[in-house]
């Protein structure tokens, strides 16, 4: 198993550094963040991957927040297209198997949202395929809002239309979505059971805990609010044997992957 931050440790004055930092912490891995754009270039995506290389450092990426497959604007739905496929490109450069991708919101067109991410995915798959690109997995994330498209279920009716999908299981969204439902160890083998026969050889999660009300999701927070308890998940992962990378999303990044990891340590 693979841990690490979503972005770069605090502090860090480029990549060398960042993933020295990661390295130097005993995680292993690292999710790129292109959440308010893909800002690169060819040559540094290339560099980053094999700084990651070097490191034995895992790498996956996260698409911009604006994607909306599901937009009543048909300009937005071809620009998601664009950001995904911009996300895409760059892991592919660094090697990075796994992007996360916020499909959107339900809005006014809910009872068309899964059949509009059917047709949003289907293009951006083709246009991995023309640009012989097959080795970053389109992992759709679970979402925390009630608004937001993107249960489990739903991403599973997508991978029955749709090669090279896997969905990326936010805990903490799945825990403010439901309002707090994941209060046991129980709790966190029902998800997983239901997660794991989705999510391919590499189990792409994120971890945090998390702010919630009425409508789901409304902060990340750190781990030792433990909303939900992380330590749950820890337990319901002992005798798994599966190769998952957690990514760190709490405020702590680094200091919150360090504990994480660390709950899987044997006293």
């Amino acid at each position: 198993m693979r841990f690490g931050p979503a972005g770069y440790p605090a502090g860090s004055k480029g990549p060398r550094e960042a993933l020295d930092t990661i390295k130097g912490l005993g995680l292993s891995g690292l999710e790129v963040e292109f959440v308010r754009g893909v800002y690169t270039t060819k040559e540094k995506a290339i560099e980053l991957g094999q700084l990651a290389r070097e490191r034995d450092i895992r790498l996956t990426a996260h698409a911009p927040y604006f994607v909306s497959l599901n937009s009543e604007k048909e300009e937005t739905r071809v620009k998601s297209l664009d950001w995904i496929m911009d996300t895409v490109r760059a892991a592919h450069l660094m090697g990075a198997y796994s992007i996360a991708v916020h499909a959107g919101t339900y809005g006014k067109t809910a009872d068309k949202a899964t059949e509009n991410v059917i047709i949003g995915v289907s293009k951006c798959r083709e246009m991995m395929d023309d640009e012989g690109i097959r080795d970053v997995t389109i992992g759709l994330e679970t979402m925390g809002k009630l608004s937001a498209w993107g249960t489990l279920e739903e991403i599973a009716e997508v991978m029955d239309s749709v090669d090279g999908v896997h969905p990326v299981l936010d805990v903490c969204h799945m825990h403010a979505r439901s309002r707090g439902s994941l209060r046991t160890v129980g709790d966190m083998n029902t998800l997983l059971d239901q997660f794991f026969p989705l999510a391919g050889d590499r189990p792409h999660m994120h971890i945090s805990c998390v702010k919630y009300g009425d409508k789901g999701e409304l902060a990340h927070l750190p781990l030792s609010a433990k909303e939900p308890d992380m330590s749950l998940l820890a337990e319901a992962m002992a005798g798994r044997n599966k190769d998952c990378t957690f990514v760190c999303e709490s405020p702590l990044l680094e200091k919150d992957a360090v504990f994480f990891m660390n709950l899987f340590k044997t006293p």
